[in-house]
Formats: C-alpha cells, sequence, structure tokens
C-alpha cells in the first residue's frame, strides 16, 4: 500500500508508480471530456462552446485547490522519507480545515463573479446562459473537489497511487452513466451535464476518506487527533501558495487566450473546447511521471539523497522523450478523428479543420512541456517551491504577449502557436534553477 521511493531503482518505481496516476488523470479527463462528448453531440455545438467557455474560470479553482494540497503533499512526502510520522499528522490534519475553509470561500465567489468574468472573456450572448447554468452548479459543490485533491495527495505522497485511480475509476464510470441519464434521456442540457460531475465528484472524496480511515494505520496516521500548529499550518501556505500561483497563472494565461478565442465566433470555440480536451488526454502522461518524480524527490529529500534525486531525473526525462515522439505522432495522424468524437463532421467541418491546426501545432512541442514539468516537479519535490511561481509567471507573460502578437499575422492559428513558445519561456527558469544548485538547501523538515 504505501511506496518507500528511498530504496530501489528510480526509473522502474518513477514509472511504476505513475501508471496508476497516468490511468487516474485520464479517467479524471473523462469527466469533462463526456460532458464536451455528449453535449457536442446531443445538445449541439453552441452548447459545447458553452461548456467550454467556463473551462478557464473553473481551472482557476482547481489550480488553487491542488496547489494548496500539493504543497501540503510535499511536505508529507519529505516527512515520510525522514520519518518524521508526529509532524505528517500535524500537517494532514492542517490540510483538512484549509480545504474546508477555502471550499467555502470559492464557492461562493465563484457563483457571485462568474458573469462578470464570462462577460470579461468575450462570451457571446448566445452562449452565457447556458455557461453560467453549468459553472454555477461546478461551484456550488466546490468541497467535493476539494476534499478528494486532499485525500489524494495524502495517498500519493505516501506512496499509494492506486486508490485514488480506483476512486476514478468508479467516479469516472458514474459519470457516464449520469450524463447519459439527464442530457440524453432526461433532456436536462448543460446543467444535467455538470449534475453528473458533482456527483461523480462526490463519489470519488468519499471513497477516498473511507480508504484513509479504514488504513489508517498502515497509513501511519493511526495517532492522528486533529489537532494541528500554527507552524504546520504556515508551511503549508508556506510550500502550497507558490504551486497555486502557478497553476493559477497559468490559467489565467489560457483565460486570457479564452477571450481571443472567443472572439473569433462559436466555430472556433468549439474547435478550441475540443482540442482542449484531446489535448489534456495526450498530455497525462507528462503530469503523470512529472508528478511520481516530484513524490520521488520529496522522500529521498527527506532522506537526505541528494545523488538519488538527480539520478532519477535524468532517468525520467530520457523516458518522457521517448513517450512524447509516440503520442505526437498518434495525434497528427488521427486529429481528425479525434475531434470527430466531439463535432459532427458535417455540421461542424470548419470547427474540425481549427482544431486539427491546434493539435499538429501543439503536439509536436510536448517534449518541451516534459522538460519543463519535470524540472519543475522535481524543485517542488525538493522544497524548492517559489521557483514554481516564477515559472508561473513567465509562462503567463510569454502565452499572453506571443498570442496577442501573433494572432494579428496568423489569425486563430497564432494563438495555437503561442503555447509551444510560452512553454518555452517556462522551462527556462527551471532548468536554470536545477544547475545552479541551490535547490539543494531547501528541505522543508
Amino acid at each position: 500500500m504505501v511506496c518507500d521511493m528511498t530504496r530501489g531503482n528510480p526509473i522502474k518505481l518513477i514509472l511504476s508508480f505513475s501508471v496508476p496516476m497516468l490511468i487516474g488523470n485520464i479517467f479524471q479527463q473523462v469527466y469533462n471530456f463526456v460532458d464536451a462528448a455528449v453535449v457536442g453531440k446531443f445538445v449541439g455545438a453552441q452548447s459545447l462552446a458553452a461548456v467550454g467557455s467556463t473551462g478557464t474560470i473553473i481551472s482557476v479553482m482547481i489550480c488553487l485547490m491542488m496547489g494548496l494540497t500539493n504543497g501540503a503533499g510535499i511536505i508529507i512526502s519529505q516527512c515520510f522519507g525522514s520519518r518524521n510520522f508526529s509532524e505528517m499528522r500535524k500537517t494532514i490534519t492542517g490540510l483538512m480545515y484549509i480545504v474546508v475553509s477555502l471550499s467555502v470561500v470559492t464557492s461562493a465567489a465563484g457563483i457571485i463573479f462568474a458573469r462578470p468574468i464570462l462577460t470579461l472573456l468575450s462570451t457571446p450572448e448566445n452562449v452565457i446562459d447556458e455557461a453560467l447554468q453549468y459553472v454555477n452548479i461546478i461551484f456550488a459543490f466546490t468541497i467535493s473537489m476539494a476534499v478528494y485533491n486532499a485525500a489524494g495527495a495524502i495517498l500519493r505522497n505516501l506512496g499509494d497511487s492506486r486508490t485514488p485511480l480506483y476512486a476514478l475509476i468508479l467516479s469516472s464510470l458514474m459519470n457516464v452513466g449520469l450524463d447519459l441519464l439527464f442530457v440524453v434521456v432526461f433532456k436536462a442540457g448543460v446543467a444535467g451535464a455538470a449534475a453528473a460531475t458533482v456527483i461523480a465528484q462526490i463519489i470519488s472524496a468519499l471513497f477516498c476518506v473511507v480508504h484513509i480511515i479504514r488504513y489508517r494505520e498502515q497509513l501511519n496516521l493511526s495517532g492522528i487527533n486533529f489537532k494541528t500548529t500554527k507552524l504546520s499550518v504556515a508551511r503549508i501556505f508556506r510550500t502550497g501558495v507558490p504551486a497555486a500561483l502557478e497553476s493559477c497563472l497559468i490559467s489565467l494565461g489560457t483565460m486570457s487566450v479564452q477571450r481571443l478565442v472567443n472572439s473569433f465566433g462559436a466555430m472556433t470555440m468549439a474547435a478550441y473546447t475540443a482540442a482542449v480536451k484531446i489535448d489534456s488526454i495526450a498530455i497525462a502522461p507528462i503530469i503523470s511521471v512529472g508528478t511520481a518524480l516530484s513524490v520521488f524527490a520529496g522522500q529521498n529529500m527527506g532522506a537526505g539523497n541528494i545523488k538519488r534525486i538527480k539520478r532519477g531525473l535524468y532517468q525520467t526525462l530520457i523516458s518522457l522523450t521517448g513517450i512524447c515522439a509516440v503520442l505526437a505522432v498518434i495525434i497528427v495522424m488521427f486529429r481528425q478523428q479525434l475531434l470527430g468524437l466531439f463535432l459532427d463532421t458535417k455540421e461542424a467541418a470548419e470547427a474540425i479543420t481549427i482544431g486539427s491546426k491546434y493539435l499538429t501545432i501543439v503536439c509536436v512541442a510536448y517534449i518541451v512541456a516534459a522538460v519543463m514539468r519535470s524540472y519543475l516537479n522535481l524543485l517542488r519535490g525538493a522544497g524548492d517551491v517559489n521557483t514554481s511561481a516564477v515559472s508561473g509567471v513567465t509562462e503567463l507573460v510569454g502565452r499572453i504577449i506571443f498570442a496577442y502578437i501573433l494572432v494579428n499575422y496568423f489569425g486563430s492559428t497564432g494563438i495555437w502557436m503561442a503555447t509551444p513558445l510560452a512553454w518555452t519561456a517556462g522551462a527556462l527558469v527551471p532548468v536554470i534553477r536545477y544547475y545552479s544548485g541551490k535547490w539543494q538547501t531547501k528541505k522543508l523538515v
């Protein structure tokens, strides 16, 4: 159940640990994948555009929660590596209190500011009402998503990447069934798709929480007493806020891009929505292996084994290079068929053409994303969390500048070109930081 990553072959541990997370990431993408496919096929391209226009708003919420939970996860992994189980339990308790409080605030803010934000993003009038229906339901149940992310972060950083996978498989299957029931049978439109997603998220959260309670002794949590310290809470914010800031800044950059996309009309919006769904699944291996590397770095940083961390990084980069090459070939070859899963090939032929350009441009730069995520996750696991925020700012500025300049010369294609350029800018920061060697003094516990 618990995986000790301070012993054994690094790449075997990292890849085997990442496989359940990869499958989990794919199933997590199924939430939005199924929403988009069902809405696009059974309600229409306009409704698909409505769901897609909410993506950046919801992404900011998710990034905020994941940043804080992942920040706590770094502390948990380092505590595990150094066998400091007392501090580990205090950190988990502090995380519980933070997640509940933040969920309430996020839900209220999301519902209140959803319309102004959608308006700011130039969401068309014929789309905005459906978009509000979808996003308000999602925000009303923020706590379910937050609890799952917190419980998942706890389990993963203790070396259990399988339980979050099982939770997502269960909830994803429920999401598929409920989507078809609410949207196809009950004709509930985008509101039905949102309700299906929320119910599925609640199930995944409950599954992980019950597992933690049931196996608390094996997880070294049997002595938890729901008491924490100011130091533990402050440490969570100190490690989590930079990671959350990085993710939120990237989402804000995406939001700025979404505004440009919306200005080209419903067909471009539908193309972007469908292409991003495919893209998010394609990069799941990069994210999963990177997350595994972060846990690996955290546990070994706690154990004081710097050489082992470096070895794990180099082996990871070699593995991801091959993975990215295969992904790029598959997507380029089958891009139109993949887009056809979301869009009608006759009614939305223009959107498929636009989406094909996006996938062709972005997928060839996956190796850049792999380099960026690998170095960033290693630094984050080692405790050098501020680099994440700097990289996020760099990527944000690059994404906005490149998109707004290139759109004047290449139209919507210029927006797609901005993504690999922004990744390149963001990758420079962690690479330079790593070779400076300063991250080696950033141990948290």
